[in-house]
């Protein structure tokens, strides 16, 4: 039985950015990775595609060390078939676990995929967008 506590994927468009939310705000980094679909990549602030769980795991793992939640608003979700654009600006932002004062964010281009179960799952995940990179 599943854990009722536990976020799953949405099974419509209009509740992807919801379920971004809940998996990321766990503050659990394997229950993040439950949003990611099989064949993921995720883009770096410098620009370099991971990928694997175990390398997307290991950027995510920065994000999580701040101890943070995310925040986030969705500006579009455009669909063509069982692919969605998902447009969103999202922050981190209060103190750190370590005390020091954190304020990031960015506008985020991320493409999610239908799977086989009627979940829509990351397959690309880029959440510095259009941002140029170093």
């Amino acid at each position: 039985m599943p854990d009722s506590k536990k976020p799953t994927p949405s099974k419509t468009p209009e509740g992807i950015v919801d379920a971004l939310l809940a998996h990321f705000n766990t503050m659990d980094v394997d229950v993040m990775l439950g949003l990611f679909g099989p064949n993921a990549i995720s883009v770096t602030a410098q620009g370099e595609c991971l990928r694997g769980r175990q390398a997307i795991k290991e950027e995510m793992e920065r994000f999580y060390s701040l101890q943070l939640p995310l925040q986030a608003v969705s500006r579009h979700v455009f669909v063509a078939g069982d692919i969605a654009s998902v447009i969103l600006d999202w922050s981190i932002a209060g103190k750190s676990a370590a005390g020091d004062e954190v304020r990031v964010g960015g506008s985020a281009n991320d493409v999610y995929q239908r799977c086989a179960d009627g979940c829509w799952r990351i397959l690309i995940d880029n959440p510095l967008g259009t941002q140029i990179r170093q």
